[in-house]
């Protein structure tokens, strides 16, 4: 990704595996044809070597003993190829120049400046030498390849373990962290281990390899990735309350439409969430509201869940994301994609009612096209076990996605569908071609597509929550709390109120 040693890692496994098929015994059952750029491809790019030596031996039927890693070169074993290739490699690193992508490297130094923190993952252990030899050994402060591995045991791509490892020497959580990766293995390991955005960069094209292990979006150069400006830590948004004299002019300037978030938005988070229902103030305030401008609630929850919870009419509810939507004439939609998903979240939620029945305060949630696995009042050191098994089961349903907010991990439909894309379709529904000011207000990571897509033409207001830490936003201003919302939005319904008087 960031050095074009592909064509080097590739010519390397080349020599070993010509050479050694060509002087090894014809067996029943074994194919010695030459190494190609599709068994590169397919066996080894982006494995540990090891287990790279491993898949492609057993793709031509030749089944070696494993070894030691401190076997020699000329063992004929699984780590004793491996380490002949690896000789391979460092003579050709030796003496071959290494290319560098210039177009990631001004990528990660833009991310940089913004305080984005970025760490370098790679399965092999010559990651620091490639670096230095390409002039870049400052790059990344957190570097996480095969050497570490070795140290800390952990699992090679597609595994998450080394990703996992990577986001914790950030102090980022995956939820909040994208992985760029070229090697169908790395993509698979970014969605299995529930990673936020996880770009594929296809050098080889043939971009549906990555598509078809997971990646949300293709490029075929990080050029064609722009890194989003005007985003700002939450300690450094401004308070909407004391902020209400400029945003009342805002919010008069065009009709609004109104999207609002439910738990930790409308409602306070509570530690189960069969417990949750509106702040103080929300029904009368959204009453009004709904009297004057579209309103739409848009959750996470399952959408019978959040309608019960809010309880009025004349509303829009979007409900698990925006996958299913009802609006106040009856208008009904359904993501036709995620429905036929339901089968697999049916039996997904089952395994995973097994796998975390043991964890002490772990609970799982079965919503319309969502199993959450709730870890709020989970032990600390326990929390990494429903983690883990959210994982597992997802790499056993191929139409299922991992998705994170607080707390909780969601196995969802693998629809590129989100809260921002639901705010969109409710804005060509509810308001139309009339121009019109889009008002979200949300808590959540899952709330972040949907604050972007107001970002340029609207109003974004995030709720604060020292879980997420000072984590990045899109929105424009910020409330301590779900009864600051409320009162917020009163301003907003006097407003509203007192200009429709005019206008009478």
């Amino acid at each position: 990704m960031v050095t074009d040693t592909a064509s080097v890692h590739a010519a390397a496994w080349r020599q070993l595996f010509d050479e050694y098929l060509a002087q090894r015994p014809q067996g029943d059952g074994e194919d010695h044809r030459a190494f190609t750029d599709a068994d590169y491809r397919r066996y080894v790019d982006g494995m540990a070597r090891y287990d790279g030596v491993a898949n492609f031996l057993a793709s031509r039927g030749i089944s070696l003993p494993w070894g030691d890693p401190g076997d020699e070169e000329d063992a004929e074993t699984v780590c004793g190829l491996g380490n002949r290739k690896n000789r391979h490699f460092r003579q050709r690193l030796a003496t071959d120049e290494v290319v560098v992508f210039q177009s990631t490297v001004d990528v990660v130094r833009q991310l940089q400046r913004q305080g984005v923190a970025t760490a370098v993952f790679s399965a092999s252990r010559n990651c620091q030498a490639v670096l230095e030899a390409a002039g870049l050994s400052d790059l990344f402060a957190v570097r996480v390849d095969g050497v570490v591995a070795r140290e800390l045991g952990l699992a090679g791509k597609p595994d998450p373990a080394m990703l996992r490892e990577a986001a914790r020497r950030l102090g980022a959580e995956p939820t909040t962290s994208v992985v760029v990766e070229d090697a169908a293995a790395g993509v698979e390991a970014g969605r299995r281990g529930g990673f936020a955005l996880v770009i594929g960069v296809d050098r080889t094209h043939e971009p549906h390899l990555l598509s078809e292990h997971g990646a949300d979006v293709v490029v075929s150069d990080l050029a064609e990735v722009a890194v989003a400006e005007g985003r700002q830590p939450l300690s450094q948004v401004p308070d909407a309350l004391q902020a209400w004299d400029r945003l009342a002019g805002f919010v008069g300037s065009r009709r609004p439409a109104l999207f609002l978030d439910f738990d930790g938005t409308l409602s306070p988070i509570v530690a189960h969430p069969g417990q949750a229902g509106l702040a103080d103030g929300a029904e009368a305030v959204l009453r009004r509201l709904a009297a004057v401008v579209p309103v739409a609630i848009v959750s996470g929850r399952d959408l019978a869940d959040v309608r019960r919870r809010v309880g009025l009419t004349g509303v829009w509810y979007a409900g698990s994301h925006g996958f299913e939507l009802t609006g106040p004439e009856g208008q009904h939609h359904e993501n036709e994609r995620a429905a036929a998903a339901v089968p697999a979240l049916t039996a997904a939620a089952d395994e995973l009612e097994a796998a975390v029945a043991k964890v002490d305060s772990a609970s799982v949630e079965r919503k319309g096209f969502a199993v959450a696995a709730h870890y709020r009042n989970v032990a600390a050191e326990r929390a990494g076990e429903v983690l883990a098994a959210v994982e597992d089961i997802a790499g056993r349903h191929d139409q299922l996605r991992i998705a994170h907010g607080r707390r909780v991990a969601e196995l969802r439909p693998d629809v590129n569908w989100d809260k921002g894309r639901a705010l969109k379709w409710l804005m060509a529904r509810v308001v139309g071609p009339q121009p019109a000011l889009p008002v979200y207000a949300g808590d959540d990571l899952t709330d972040e597509d949907a604050l972007a897509t107001v970002c340029e033409d609207g109003l974004g207001i995030v709720v604060r929550s020292d879980e997420h830490g000072d984590r990045l936003t899109a929105a424009h201003v910020a409330v301590d709390d779900p009864e600051q919302l409320c009162r917020l939005l009163e301003l907003i319904a006097n407003r509203l109120e007192q200009d429709r008087q005019r206008i009478r």
